[in-house]
């Protein structure tokens, strides 16, 4: 429907609406203020006919008949218990059929309050009437008269009201059609103009000089306006994102919802291969490598890949990629291979260091022991001797620490897994530490359930991490405290807790717990004999079982190190 037919057709509506609401208000009114005299009339006659009956009851019924054939009015008379005494419709020796008025409305309000009224289709008489009830001493005096002439008078209202509401009808709709094309026109080319917007034409403005629509034709303009420059800003943007996504050193790859390349700068073309004017494949297709293809299938699933290592063609690629939000992913490639060159270097050169000093460091702890054995020269020389002793046992310690780490990190080493007694070997570990304990005033506990399932991991890794933990705890944990060792199978992990209640960990180191050589406390722990690499080896024997670490404190009170190992999968061998 056209504007010009939806604005007439509301304003008949609303015309049509109006003169009905007028139509029916009229009505109800006009017959509710004619009911109203009638009834006041009414009253006035009733009570005349209470001052014309005369004293003999006997006239009653011949007095009745007399007056209402003066008045036309229908008068009865009821006694006070409701049984009719004189009525002008009926003969006299038909009073004793008609029933007992006393439960009639009239005849109940004028009980209550002198005077009743009601309006009803009368049995007798077969018509509508209008009831006035008068309370007397003989009882009510009741008058009625019939409602034809209000019928009648309302007829010629509405008739009334019909025709003028036909005459505003018609000249509503000669107003409305005149007045919807003044507005129809303006609108119809404002509408043109918004289609040339959408189009990317120039839109042509009207000038309608009706206000309402003038502010529209204004907003429309200033809309226009706004959206050339933010195209504009976009356009700058686009390019300015395009420049630096060219320039940047990681190669970037953006796919459509299906994979295909819509983007790749000048770095990811040099790494996979493809000059700038070569046609590259889809996403899907690029890459040959099985963890790649992995990696990218993910990705076009609607998953993230975070810092994933891939080979390809000789070169360490880093991959990160998200989804789009609109279907697609971006996928963006750093080349890592001269720095993981490095680290293999630093690595080598630890453990070639590492090597250098162990003999050395093992022939001085060996002559520092000869000598604190054998005693030979006075107590100054013993206390220098039992230093070097310890400093030598604490550097032999670092060798060691140094090459385990070295040899975890270079995949020098590969857990050999086995079933392994959590209970069991938490209990060995604790063993060892009972008289260290014992000396510093510390209670150790394992909390393993009998009915624990056995770990399946490498058994001299799971010691090693018991025994760098529960030292790690036992070196923190004041006298009276607790260390403990606990373990649950969880899902498809089995968790191990060491808990100790000692000075807790500040929540601003917790991140940094396992990064070797990371001291919460530095002097206190070179002066407790801490290497600073315990924790660092237990998260790479941990990670190599494909397992996770994570760390919980409460400053002052405790701290609880909980190691997450994974179930082997059902493709993994028996052990």
């Amino acid at each position: 429907m056209s504007f010009v037919a939806r604005l007439v057709t509301g304003m008949v509506a609303v015309l049509l609406a109006t003169v009905l609401v007028l139509g029916w208000s009229a009505d109800a009114l006009l017959r509710q203020r004619l009911e109203g005299d009638i009834r006041s009339a009414l009253e006035r006659d009733a009570r005349l006919v209470e001052q014309a009956l005369p004293a003999d009851t006997a006239a009653y019924q011949a007095t009745v008949h007399r007056l209402s054939g003066v008045t036309g009015l229908r008068i009865t008379l009821i006694d006070s218990a409701g049984r009719v005494r004189a009525e002008s419709e009926l003969a006299g020796d038909s009073l004793n059929r008609i029933e007992n008025h006393f439960n009639r409305p009239e005849v109940q309000q004028a009980l209550q309050n002198g005077v009743g009224a009601d309006r009803r289709l009368s049995r007798t008489v077969g018509r509508p009437l209008m009831y006035v009830a008068l309370r007397s001493p003989i009882g009510f005096v009741r008058v009625a008269t019939g409602l034809e002439q209000v019928d009648a008078i309302v007829s010629r209202a509405q008739r009334a009201v019909l025709v003028a509401s036909l005459v505003a009808l018609l000249l509503g709709l000669l107003v409305a059609l005149p007045v919807a094309r003044s507005f129809a026109q303006p609108l119809t080319e404002l509408s043109a103009s918004a289609r040339a917007i959408a189009a990317g034409e120039p839109p042509r403005f009207p000038h309608a000089g009706v206000p309402d629509i003038d502010a529209l034709v204004a907003a429309l303009r200033e809309m226009h306006e706004e959206l050339d420059r933010r195209f504009a800003e976009l356009r700058r943007e686009q390019a300015e994102s395009a420049t630096l996504v060219e320039a940047m050193i990681e190669g970037v790859l953006a796919t459509d919802a299906r994979g295909r390349i819509v983007t790749a700068n000048a770095a990811a073309r040099r790494l996979l291969g493809y000059s700038g004017e070569q046609a590259m494949p889809d996403l899907r297709q690029l890459f040959h490598p099985k963890p790649a293809r992995a990696a990218v299938d993910a990705v076009l699933s609607g998953e993230s890949v975070v810092d994933q290592e891939l080979e390809l063609d000789g070169s360490t690629v880093l991959a990160n990629a998200r989804p789009l939000p609109s279907g697609g992913a971006v996928l963006v490639l750093h080349d890592v291979t001269d720095l993981r060159r490095l680290e293999t270097m630093r690595r080598d050169f630890v453990a070639n260091v590492s090597h250098e000093l162990k003999t050395p460091l093992t022939s001085i702890a060996g002559y520092a022991e000869t000598l604190v054995g054998e005693t030979p020269d006075a107590p100054t020389t013993r206390r220098f001797l039992e230093v070097i002793l310890v400093n030598a046992r604490r550097m032999q310690r670092l060798v060691d620490d140094l090459l385990d780490l070295s040899r975890i990190e270079s995949g020098g080493w590969l857990p050999a897994p086995e079933s392994v007694d959590v209970a069991d070997t938490a209990a060995e570990v604790l063993e060892a530490f009972a008289d260290r304990a014992h000396a510093v005033g510390v209670t150790l506990q394992v909390e393993v359930p009998p009915d624990a399932p056995a770990l399946i991991a490498d058994p001299q890794a799971v010691r090693q991490i018991l025994t760098n933990l529960v030292d790690n705890a036992l070196r923190y944990t004041p006298r009276g405290g607790r260390v403990s060792v606990a373990a649950r199978h969880e899902q498809h992990d089995t968790i191990i807790e060491i808990r100790d209640t000692g000075s807790g960990i500040p929540a601003e180191h917790l991140p940094r717990l396992f990064e070797r050589f990371y001291r919460v406390d530095p002097s206190r722990s070179r002066a407790e004999g801490g290497t600073g690499l315990g924790l660092a080896i237990v998260k790479h024997l941990v990670e190599a079982h494909g397992g996770i670490c994570t760390a919980e404190s409460n400053l002052g009170q405790r701290t609880n190190i909980r190691i997450r190992i994974p179930d082997p999968s059902p493709e993994d061998p028996p052990v």
